[in-house]
């Protein structure tokens, strides 16, 4: 993108797709044979690729990731007024999920890397539920504590193996929600090895516009349980028990990806070592040209997980630095730089105001000093450059 002095002519966004792989060739292969529904080879590959890449035992493509989590949850035994521990610094989907199935989210806060705390959360389990009869209940609403979600923010892994544990001997079920994270695996510890999604008992990807992959939409279900799996691709395709009288036994949902965006989402896929190569050497670049600014810092990341660096953070101490987010946001809109601060936390959304939060204090804090900065696989580094410039 070509720059004149403080303005450009096109912005630069804040996270599209880039297409260098075979997405033409395999979209064109789906007209041409007329497989652009909901089956077809690509389906087949896409799923079979994220099982070869995860070691996930089976995969079940869906239209979204949140589509993917409603189903997660729905598989994990989540029923009306069960209680479902999520984190309140999140995009809103995996709440929202909660809600579909009529339970209610429980918030807790994060930590340093934007994910849920740990510590706090099994805080919270030990002495705010009380087990009995195979079951965690909370003491203050005296509702079962079904499930918890875990959501990899920004692509940093959460690191919780002693939670997984603790969850296994009090029955809540472990919902991953790797919406960010796919290709992020750990590199040390217990679960070294193994990508985020693939640990606790059902994982959750995304391939919406702006993720390190793309279908242009889509999700996908992974879990180790056949049976699980199977009652996925079930739910997922309306439920039919009979294809030819279509007899449907439960409610199901049109939640199926399409043939058509699973040729894209493979071509995407194929190119995903290169693509986090990308993104790691723009957030090294990113770091070296924020380190001199005093009041300014990129965010870690955590150094137990080979991360995908899906989103960059922007760390602001405005007393330092001289300006806070909100004025920094407003001067790279000014200048075209699409940046956003981190969402709005769920607990003070007006759906969930009422809803049982647990001592948010870090997630109060980073909110106010976070900015996720341009991090498109296709981002230059003259486009960096003029975001630094920016900064400057």
């Amino acid at each position: 993108m070509k720059k004149e002095n403080t303005t450009i002519s096109i912005e630069i966004p804040l996270s599209v797709p880039c297409f260098r792989g075979k997405e033409w060739e395999y979209v064109k292969d789906c007209l041409d044979s007329g497989w652009v529904s909901s089956a077809g080879k690509y389906l087949d590959r896409l799923e079979q690729n994220i099982c070869s890449l995860t070691k996930a035992k089976h995969a079940v493509a869906t239209s979204s990731g949140t589509a993917a989590l409603h189903i997660a949850l729905q598989l994990m035994g989540v029923e009306p007024e069960d209680e479902v521990i999520v984190p309140t610094l999140t995009f809103i989907a995996p709440i929202n999920a909660v809600k579909y199935l009529q339970a209610h989210p429980v918030f807790m806060d994060c930590d340093d890397y934007y994910n849920i705390d740990i510590p706090k959360t099994i805080e919270f389990i030990r002495q705010e539920t009380k087990y009995e009869k195979g079951m965690s209940i909370n003491q203050r609403t005296k509702r079962r504590m079904r499930a918890i979600i875990l959501v990899h923010v920004f692509g940093n892994a959460v690191d919780f193996h002693e939670l997984e544990s603790f969850c296994r001997e009090r029955n809540i079920k472990i919902v991953e929600d790797a919406t960010e994270s796919l290709g992020t695996y750990y590199r040390e510890g217990k679960y070294k090895g193994r990508h985020t999604g693939t640990i606790g008992d059902i994982g959750c990807f995304s391939f919406n516009g702006n993720k390190i992959v793309t279908a242009g939409g889509g999700g996908m279900i992974v879990t180790d349980n056949a049976s699980d799996a199977n009652k996925a691709r079930y739910l997922i395709a309306q439920a039919k028990d009979d294809d030819i009288y279509y007899i449907h036994d439960e409610v199901g949902f049109n939640y199926r990806l399409s043939n058509i965006q699973a040729a894209v989402g493979v071509a995407q896929l194929e190119c995903l070592p290169e693509a986090i190569r990308i993104k790691k050497e723009n957030y090294e670049y990113y770091q070296r040209a924020i380190q001199p600014m005093d009041g300014l810092q990129i965010a870690p990341v955590p150094s137990y997980a080979d991360n995908n660096y899906w989103m960059y953070a922007l760390q602001i101490n405005s007393k330092i630095y001289g300006h806070d987010r909100d004025e920094i946001l407003k001067r790279f809109h000014q200048h075209q730089v699409r940046v956003r601060p981190v969402w709005h936390l769920n607990h003070l959304q007006k759906l969930y105001k009422k809803s049982q939060a647990c001592h948010i204090e870090n997630a109060l804090k980073l909110v106010q000093v976070t900015l996720n900065l341009p991090c498109s696989v296709g981002l230059s580094r003259e486009d960096i450059d003029y975001i630094i410039d920016v900064l400057k």
